[in-house]
């Protein structure tokens, strides 16, 4: 058991703070620290396109990416438990919490963590993000902190505004900014081309699959905060119809991408349609908020394939 923190006196009470393992586990959770190693990879398949197409590439300009895209995602992740910190005290089911989050727990909700200090971290990892930014040549500095200036305005509006809506205007704008986060890490090096744009056109469906099946995993949450998310608005059946329609949309908007990239990232995406389909057919079957939570780690593997996939070709 953690050893007791230091005496605090709150409003004429005695209240003994968290541990300081307790506060490590807690920013642990609030980062959802055992996904991190995901974000630059998919960060990165979009430097390592680029390299093939235009040359350039160094490690140092590596290790920059993988800072860059560490901190910037990461800074979305607070932003979002900053944004939604009444309203995820309302949670009913711990299990959708389990999966994101190493330790399991609500880190803002149950006062480990002031929201104060997750609006610090949140701009501490900003201003790291700018700062590496800032060290590539111009106009590249221009285009990605605009980007991500543009990506946190469009987290905050999906988290704000799907509190009260009739039509998935939260979802489908929202999720331009993580269907924008590889094409982010492509300008580190690339131009806005074709590339660039065929790769937000592949990408964005499969982030509108990976909603659906997050909603569909945390539905009895969502329904105690009374967010009008996918199952809310169109119920289990409706969501199933939304996660096939995007993947077919996926599916075909890749068969337009993924072959010119080279067989090794034609045969990591074939590997990863298989996944979405298998996922996708599993939802069908029994579109029930279980099912969501169990086929996730399946969904999330068809990301880490087709992203590897991406970065082995552009290496051999």
């Amino acid at each position: 058991m953690d050893p007791e923190g230091p005496v605090r006196v709150t409003g004429g009470r005695e209240e003994r703070s968290p541990a300081p393992w307790t506060r490590l586990r807690a920013f642990a959770d609030l980062a959802r620290l055992h996904f991190l190693p995901v974000w630059p990879l998919v960060f990165c398949s979009g430097l390592a396109l680029a390299a093939e197409t235009y040359g350039g590439f160094s490690w140092t300009l590596g290790v920059k990416a993988v800072a860059m895209a560490a901190c910037g995602f990461t800074a979305g992740l607070v932003l979002n438990d900053y944004i939604d910190r009444t309203l995820d005290r309302r949670d009913v089911d711990p299990a959708f919490t389990r999966y994101w989050r190493p330790f399991g727990t609500r880190p803002i909700p149950s006062g480990t963590v002031q929201p104060r200090e997750a609006l610090a971290l949140f701009l501490l990892l900003v201003g790291a993000a700018t700062a590496i930014a800032l060290t590539l040549p111009w106009p590249r500095p221009a285009v990605l902190i605009g980007l991500g200036l543009y990506s946190y305005a469009a987290e905050a509006f999906y988290q704000i505004a799907k509190r009260h809506q009739r039509f998935p205007v939260a979802q489908l704008l929202g999720r331009t900014d993580f269907a924008l986060f590889p094409v982010a890490g492509y300008l580190c090096l690339g131009a806005p081309d074709g590339i660039a744009l065929r790769f937000f056109l592949a990408f964005y469906p499969w982030t509108l699959v990976h909603l659906g099946v997050n909603d569909m995993a945390d539905l009895e949450n969502d329904r105690a905060r009374g967010l009008a998310t996918i199952p809310v608005l169109y119920g289990t059946r409706g969501t199933a119809a939304w996660i096939g329609g995007w993947t077919a949309l996926h599916l075909a908007a890749g068969a337009f991408f993924y072959p010119s990239l080279g067989i090794i990232p034609l045969a990591s995406w074939a590997i990863a349609s298989v996944l979405l389909l298998a996922v996708t057919g599993w939802i069908f079957a029994d579109p029930v908020p279980e099912r969501g939570l169990r086929v996730l780690p399946l969904l999330h593997l068809s990301l880490l394939v087709s992203s590897l996939g991406i970065l082995a070709g552009a290496a051999v």
